[in-house]
């Protein structure tokens, strides 16, 4: 008997929910059906695009207008002091790292082939340390930014004449977070 009234319960209750269950009403789409064979198309959703003089737009990494997307500069030879042309990129990522206090750098220096190894590997450092002082005067904190030297290990160019060895005298601006 206490079955069968639980199983009447269970019934009563789930032919109520049954009943309270709503249909949604059609759409009426005469007023803007055109014809047959119409498609409905979504509505398009446009972002504006960043403005790349904004430094602490994380967007500006992709957009080739901006001073964030530009990761190397480059060194004359046998110097560690950074171009005037290449210290407007630096103060780029200095704004963006004062901003985002969670970002973090490694300052990648290289040497062309000139020179012994371990005189490379120094002149590396000394070239990051160079980009690590301008980062640090321009609002980056010492805590985001890290040096490493390769030297004249990881070329970019291997051919042995001037117009190649430019391209290894870098440093390589590398986020390790943003």
């Amino acid at each position: 008997m206490k079955i069968a009234l639980r199983l009447l319960l269970a019934l009563s209750v789930a032919l109520a929910v049954a009943a309270c269950k709503t249909t949604p009403e059609p759409e009426d789409t005469s007023a803007t059906d055109t014809g047959a064979g119409s498609e409905t198309t979504e509505p398009v959703v446009t972002e504006a695009a960043p403005d790349p003089r904004d430094y602490t737009d994380s967007r500006n990494f992709e957009n080739s207008e901006s001073l964030l997307s530009k990761r190397v500069i480059y060194f004359d030879f046998d110097k560690s002091d950074v171009k005037a042309e290449y210290r407007s990129i630096l103060a780029a990522h200095a704004a963006y790292m004062g901003a985002h206090s969670s970002a973090r750098v490694t300052l990648e220096g290289h040497a062309d082939e000139r020179g012994t190894r371990e005189y490379n590997l120094g002149l590396g450092e000394r070239r990051g340390n160079s980009a690590t002082g301008l980062l640090s005067a321009g609002g980056a904190m010492g805590s985001q930014l890290d040096v490493v030297s390769y030297g004249e290990e990881r070329p970019v160019c291997r051919v042995s004449d001037e117009d190649c060895w430019w391209q290894n005298r870098r440093v390589e601006i590398v986020y390790t977070a943003r």
